[in-house]
């Protein structure tokens, strides 16, 4: 029998995060937020059950939350979930999060950062996550949390990078980042991961977050952003770290054209004469900037001079 996507929710056995209900759990465990760890944690009741609603959770479904916070969010994904992997890298947390979700047996704690370097995530949180998916008998996996600002995009892009078995993100992230991650060609937001990630995904905005509905309140607007990974589209790029590289290495200067960057490359200067004949081949203006070139183009244009 196939998991159906969830009715409304009900009204949970489990604490709801409102500001004051979040503002006595601090001073109870003698707690402040700490804005160095990107910590803005949500209290509006009816986006946190948006976000549960988007993952449409079932029973097969072994959840990764980043950012555990207080457990609010938690507690909701392992109500509907197979089981959760949660990662919190503020251990002062701990008593908190263990407090509101309870005792439950089909989650498990991380505390840690979720990535070991830039370009590395955390094993330890990988290998939690596989306990999860094993020992509660899964068969999907979803990424669904409200992140950190500036954890937001290396997480996301690893992630896609290194996994192909991840059926849905369903993030809270900066405006800033979920307007990269749709951006159409030739506007201002578009940039490489704009680029990575329509060729790997596909991407829906599913509301748009003000400051008001987090405490403390951020400076900038947020977004709930529903990542679904295509595996046709990742056949297509094939070899995706190399894609990243590529991507990486012809975004360093914005400002030149294509032809420039491609001639001036990180990993070393090209002959302008290849560049030229190669652009000429493929059809392709090197006098545009890349932001100007679709997902189609990029590929292309990796094939010929990625390395």
């Amino acid at each position: 029998m196939t998991d159906t996507p969830n009715p409304p929710l009900p009204k949970l056995p489990t604490p709801r995060q409102t500001l004051s209900y979040l503002r006595g759990l601090f001073e109870a465990h003698g707690l402040e937020t700490k804005s160095k760890l990107g910590q803005n944690f949500l209290i509006d009741l009816n986006l946190l059950d948006l976000i549960v609603r988007t993952a449409e959770l079932g029973q097969d479904d072994a959840v990764l939350e980043v950012g555990t916070g207080t457990g609010s969010l938690t507690a909701q994904l392992a109500l509907w979930s197979g089981g959760v992997c949660t990662v919190e890298i503020d251990t002062g947390l701990a008593p908190v999060a263990r407090q509101v979700v309870g005792e439950r047996q089909n989650v498990k704690y991380v505390f840690g950062d979720c990535l070991e370097t830039k370009n590395v995530l955390n094993p330890e949180m990988i290998t939690a996550w596989d306990e999860i998916y094993t020992s509660r008998h899964c068969k999907r996996r979803k990424l669904v949390a409200n992140l950190p600002y500036v954890i937001a995009t290396p997480l996301i892009t690893n992630l896609l990078i290194t996994r192909d078995d991840i059926e849905r993100m369903v993030v809270m992230v900066q405006w800033e980042i979920a307007e990269r991650m749709r951006a159409e060609v030739g506007t201002k937001e578009y940039n490489s991961l704009s680029v990575l990630v329509q060729s790997l995904t596909d991407v829906e905005v599913v509301r748009k977050v003000l400051p008001t509905n987090f405490h403390p309140q951020p400076k900038v607007d947020s977004a709930i952003v529903l990542i679904r990974p295509n595996p046709a589209k990742r056949a297509k790029v094939g070899d995706v770290p190399k894609f990243r590289a590529f991507l990486r290495d012809l975004y360093v200067h914005r400002r030149k054209n294509l032809r420039q960057a491609l001639i001036g490359w990180p990993q070393g200067r090209r002959d302008k004469g290849e560049v030229d004949a190669k652009l000429l081949a493929l059809g392709i203006d090197g006098t545009v900037r890349s932001e100007a070139l679709d997902v189609e183009h990029h590929l292309r244009l990796c094939a010929a001079f990625g390395v």
